[in-house]
């Protein structure tokens, strides 16, 4: 018995002599802080093969959400393991914050409609601008009730309880951004089909942004409100984009404007970020451009045509220079009416565009105008 006891002993002693080594030549890994992000060990290859040199990119240069994540759950009680280094670490977050579009601390309206912005964090604040569904800001500061915001021209205050932030908002936004195409060049020529014989539609100026439909080769395929035409790839910078507050401030037009004019802006402001619907005259579940133009109008007892081009010959015919808040402002594929929208002054129209943006506020020559007309004479 104590023979068998012995070799018992020398066994573990062998044992012990081999396990223990083995553990005392692992890294100790590092425990990652809760709600840090995690990197691979190795690069993701692309489908250019890890010979490309390019890292797995969203298609506006920066990784997704998912990809920053890896798609772990990021919740109570997740506590990350891995042994990267602090380096690794602040290269995971500048990651996240270059997938932000620009935002070091994203922000995104959830709303139905559109989210009020306050010149005080109070109920009772004056009103300053608007944050339209699903537009993003950057989070100033925050506590349980408000939020210290700025988006576009806009700084102010909005309840915290409508604004989506942190692994939220960036899981929202990987959806919401709109692939846009920013012109390069002082005068863009649109044209109808993808080549230099095609018809210009229109003239688009420098620094105006057009939704993306498609990236034909040398070609980039836009939507100018609701027709898909084209531009040259080469006087356009793509890049995705997410919305942004409109400025609410108290409209300011000068000495002279009637009270009706602003009234009609203003209530035109009313039913930004709505829908966009081919045929539709609803101003809150969906209409297209002259049936936006004609329901506003009707509220303050203008009546007025059905479609664009019939509301062109109603009225005085102006120059588009002597446009006052109020006025009509028309636009055209080659010499057909098309489009119309309504001047709200500072060089600015709001228009239903189309399906992808629905009612926003545009600058007036977002496209060339081809007429402008006054309905209401004061």
């Amino acid at each position: 018995m104590k023979k068998q006891r012995i070799l018992l002993i020398i066994a573990g002693v062998m044992i012990m002599s081999i396990v223990l080594p083995a553990h005392a030549t692992m890294p100790v890994p590092n425990l990652l802080p809760f709600g840090q992000l995690e990197l691979d060990e190795e690069p993701a290859q692309t489908e250019e093969g890890s010979d490309g040199g390019e890292e797995n990119v969203s298609d506006n240069g920066a990784e997704t959400a998912q990809d920053v994540l890896q798609e772990d759950a990021i919740g109570v009680g997740v506590v990350l393991i891995a042994d990267k280094t602090a380096e690794d670490y602040a290269l995971a977050y500048e990651r996240g914050k270059e997938k932000n579009w620009g935002y070091t601390n994203l922000g995104i309206s959830d709303v139905s409609d559109n989210l009020n912005i306050r010149a005080i964090a109070a109920e009772d604040g004056r009103l300053v601008g608007k944050l339209p569904k699903d537009a993003a800001c950057e989070v100033i500061d925050m506590d349980d009730t408000w939020a210290h915001i700025q988006s576009g021209n806009v700084d102010g205050y909005v309840s915290r309880e409508y604004l989506l932030t942190g692994i939220p908002a960036k899981l929202r936004a990987e959806e919401l951004a709109t692939t846009v195409a920013t012109v390069t060049t002082d005068s863009l020529k649109v044209r109808a089909e993808a080549n230099t014989d095609s018809e210009v539609i229109t003239l688009v100026p420098r620094g105006e942004e057009l939704e993306v439909s498609a990236v034909e080769g040398d070609w980039v395929k836009v939507f100018l409100d609701d027709d898909e035409v084209y531009v040259s790839g080469e006087y356009v910078e793509v890049s995705a984009e997410l919305g942004t507050a409109v400025t609410m401030s108290e409209l300011l037009y000068g000495q002279g404007i009637a009270d009706v004019r602003v009234d009609i802006c203003q209530y035109a402001k009313e039913f930004l970020g709505n829908p966009y619907v081919w045929g539709g005259t609803s101003l809150t579940k969906g209409t297209d451009c002259s049936g936006f133009v004609m329901k506003v109008f009707q509220k303050y007892g203008v009546k007025l045509p059905r479609n664009s081009r019939a509301q062109a010959n109603c009225g005085t015919t102006i120059k588009v220079s002597e446009a006052k808040p109020g006025d009509l402002i028309f636009y055209a594929k080659g010499k057909t009416i098309n489009h119309v929208a309504i001047y709200i002054g500072n060089g600015q129209v709001i228009h239903a565009s189309n399906p992808r943006t629905g009612i926003r506020i545009s600058g007036v020559s977002y496209r060339s105008p081809f007429k402008a007309v006054r309905v209401l004479q004061d």
